[in-house]
């Protein structure tokens, strides 16, 4: 199996670049959502670190940011609670498409939290500001004191470019995007045939 990993800035899109590879994806920010609205376990486990802000089940988004926006230290408690239950839906994931040969993962906080391996391909995606501004207004993540926290957890995003085997160039464009994931593709494929060979 070769694993794909989609790094890059918060909003350059790496959820729509993940999804043009055509192969199954593991979207962790789908998987929090899903915790949101469907784990009482994870709303308990936030309700008791954050009660004022945390109010009703299913967990409202607009709380958890009021949570982030008032406190710095809030952002860490969520994480301590949200990040070990996606952990593990990402493990049922891999496991579940173990016979497949590609798969990509779609991890945020990949690089930061050591989840990625060794031989892992890791694509860098960059963006224009405009296209990321536009791209977090519509996520509801316009707030420069939330970007400034999430962005703390994160490593400088030219390590990660300097990191990466890859760098796609997103403009939200289907055509220009799809011809940037094939050729990869192609690349990574040669690679591995060229790897076997000898």
């Amino acid at each position: 199996m070769i694993r794909i990993a989609v790094v890059g800035d918060i909003g350059v899109g790496k959820s729509y670049v993940a999804k043009k590879f055509g192969f199954p994806v593991f979207n962790a920010d789908a998987e929090v959502e899903k915790l949101y609205k469907k784990s009482r376990k994870c709303y308990k486990k936030l309700k008791k670190k954050l009660p004022k802000h945390i109010t009703s089940f299913p967990i409202k988004k607009n709380e958890l940011s009021q949570a982030i926006i008032d406190n710095k230290k809030n952002l860490k408690k969520i994480i301590k609670i949200v990040h070990p239950e996606v952990r593990i839906r990402m493990n049922n994931f891999i496991k579940k498409n173990k016979k497949n040969f590609f798969i990509v993962l779609d991890i945020p906080l990949l690089l930061e939290n050591k989840i990625n391996k060794k031989n892992d391909i890791l694509v860098f995606v960059e963006a224009k500001k405009k296209d990321i501004n536009k791209k977090l207004k519509k996520r509801h993540i316009s707030s420069q004191i939330i970007l400034k926290r999430l962005k703390k957890f994160q490593l400088p995003v030219e390590i990660k470019k300097k990191k990466a085997d890859f760098i796609i160039k997103n403009n939200f464009k289907n055509n220009s995007v799809k011809k940037s994931v094939k050729k990869v593709i192609k690349k990574i494929l040669f690679n591995a045939r060229s790897y076997t060979r000898y």
